[in-house]
């Protein structure tokens, strides 16, 4: 089981500068999971998209239709005191601590092309090129 960032999803549906690694990643492993702000974050990505018109309206919905069917079900909760200690701890945002807390509370590592998250917090985060090695 693979615990996702927001860019990493936005990379594979969107076909992003990473989609090619996004693509090997879940073609490698499938078992997706995730914080359930993935999804505010991701329908952000999308109407920043729209609203720049790199994404018709057939698109965004296309990719929020797919993020749905990959992830409805796989979501984990995080709940919001420790989301705030681990944001405490770790000197991070709230939305990426909630992402890192669901990490360390399954234990797995966060995927995410964040290089500044993975510097602050190295044990619960890694690369998709470390996930795929």
């Amino acid at each position: 089981m693979l615990l996702v960032d927001t860019n990493i999803v936005a990379n594979l549906l969107l076909d992003g500068p990473q989609g090619p690694s996004a693509r090997a990643l879940y073609a490698q492993d499938p078992d997706w999971t995730t914080e359930p702000l993935l999804f505010v974050e991701l329908t952000n990505v999308l109407a920043t998209g729209l609203r720049q018109k790199r994404l018709s309206s057939a698109q965004a919905e296309s990719a929020l239709a797919r993020a749905h069917e990959m992830l409805d079900g796989y979501l984990h909760l995080t709940p919001d005191r420790q989301v705030l200690a681990v944001a405490a701890r770790y000197g991070i945002s709230g939305y990426d601590a909630r992402f890192v807390c669901a990490a360390l509370e399954i234990g797995s590592p966060l995927v995410t092309e964040d290089a500044g998250l993975r510097r602050k917090v190295p044990e619960a985060t890694c690369s998709m090129a470390e996930a795929l090695a």
